[in-house]
């Protein structure tokens, strides 16, 4: 169990150190999204966009998981910009740390450290992501697990 209350606060810390200083000059993108998320777990997923490279992102889906169950998340999130590009057409990295409920006979509560990559379609308010996301759950008993998912998102306003 101590070993991975020290990852999380090595991932925490890292996140602390390298994420504040990538100052970004970009374009403010859309506000808020709403679309589907497919994987585990699978359902409506959200992101509401603070500026041009911190958003709030969350879903309400069911993972199939184990006994299958209504799971819940909500993640704040840094976006790292020019990593990946190909063609002129770039592919923002974000990273983040958020929290997850999963309601079953024994309801979880654990911490989430998503790790993804987004695409925002250039012309239209539209993204697509993929995530890998290590899972830290606390109770009703300390267990790692990983999730991963794919989904997109349309976007109203900006």
């Amino acid at each position: 169990m101590a070993r991975h209350w020290r990852l999380a606060l090595m991932v925490f810390a890292a996140i602390l150190l390298f994420g504040p200083g990538q100052a970004e000059a970009q374009q403010r993108p859309p506000g808020f999204g709403l679309g589907i998320i497919a994987g585990e777990p699978s359902g409506l997923s959200f992101k509401y966009w603070i500026d041009g490279r911190n958003a709030v992102d969350g879903a309400l889906a069911w993972s199939f998981v184990d006994e299958g169950a209504f799971h819940v998340h909500a993640d704040y999130l840094w976006h790292v910009r020019d990593v990946v590009e190909v063609e002129s057409e770039a592919f923002p990295l974000y990273f983040g740390v958020g929290g997850r409920i999963k309601t079953s006979d024994d309801t979880r509560a654990g911490v989430r450290v998503p790790l993804g990559i987004d695409y925002m379609f250039r012309g239209a308010p539209v993204n697509v992501f993929f995530e890998l996301v290590p899972l830290l759950d606390l109770t009703p008993k300390t267990e790692f697990k990983f999730n991963a998912a794919i989904g997109g998102r349309y976007f109203f306003g900006g």
